[in-house]
């Protein structure tokens, strides 16, 4: 569980609406969030209920119709170089090698060449791909990309990781197989990680507090502690506790106001 309880992260009154005149869907409505230093929060939720959009507006892809985005208590305005972004889709530029693709952060940020491809070299170690450095993306296999993806997230060492429903593509064997290497990789360098999924077993495996979303418009109704023993093991969900969280989550995600109207 979570040991030290400051905030580093607030979202505050966040709503969001997307369309015309003709045609508005209130994405987000008036959301409040807190995020505490080094947990791992997942956002669970339908389709559709916001979770991404929300992603996005911490992160700065988007802007918030009202309301605030908070990093150490500091308003965030813009794309932030202080966060990581790891997509749902694998989004390696093809034409540029492995390392290239993890050095592309660095860039932004005006990293020195040396120093970038040391730090890029470092963040492929730590996902266990230091010995592909040198491929082209399109000759890895997806969940070998997907990794590419984390490497270049933390190679710019964020101080928030954002996680888009990174597992999504990935067949069930290697999305388990990642789901574990994203647990030791957040164990080792104590990040502070927010996930979305729509995957239930995954928040609970990942996840120190689970955060549930209803929709239309899509706000948190209920942000719950996931009291599972660390480290977790692939037999998890035989435990009392978890399928006593399992029950209440699905619960929640079948209920009328979590569906999308």
């Amino acid at each position: 569980m979570i040991s030290d309880r400051s905030v580093v992260l607030s979202v505050r009154g966040v709503s969001k609406v997307f369309g015309s005149k003709d045609r508005r869907v209130a994405a987000l409505g008036s959301v409040d969030l807190d995020v505490y230093k080094g947990e791992f929060l997942s956002l669970i939720g339908t389709s559709g209920c916001g979770k991404t959009t929300l992603l996005r507006i911490i992160d700065g892809l988007e802007e918030a119709d009202s309301g605030q985005i908070l990093l150490e208590e500091k308003e965030l305005v813009g794309v932030s170089r202080d966060m990581g972004y790891v997509f749902q889709g694998i989004n390696l530029l093809p034409w540029r090698s492995v390392i290239q693709n993890v050095e592309i952060g660095l860039e932004a940020r005006g990293i020195e060449k040396h120093e970038r491809r040391a730090r890029a070299l470092a963040a492929l170690d730590m996902v266990g791909l230091s010995h592909a450095a040198n491929f082209a993306p399109y000759t890895l296999s997806g969940g070998m990309q997907q990794r590419v993806g984390v490497a270049r997230a933390i190679a710019v060492a964020p101080k928030v990781l954002l996680m888009d429903e990174p597992f999504g593509q990935l067949d069930n064997f290697t999305r388990e197989a990642l789901q574990v290497e994203i647990a030791d990789l957040w164990a080792r360098l104590g990040m502070t990680i927010v996930f979305v999924t729509h995957d239930v077993d995954e928040a609970l495996f990942l996840s120190d507090r689970v955060a549930l979303f209803q929709s239309s418009p899509g706000r948190i109704i209920e942000v719950i502690d996931v009291d599972l023993p660390r480290p977790r093991k692939e037999d998890f969900r035989a435990l009392p506790g978890a399928i006593s969280l399992r029950a209440r989550i699905m619960d929640h995600l079948r209920s009328p106001n979590s569906k999308v109207s």
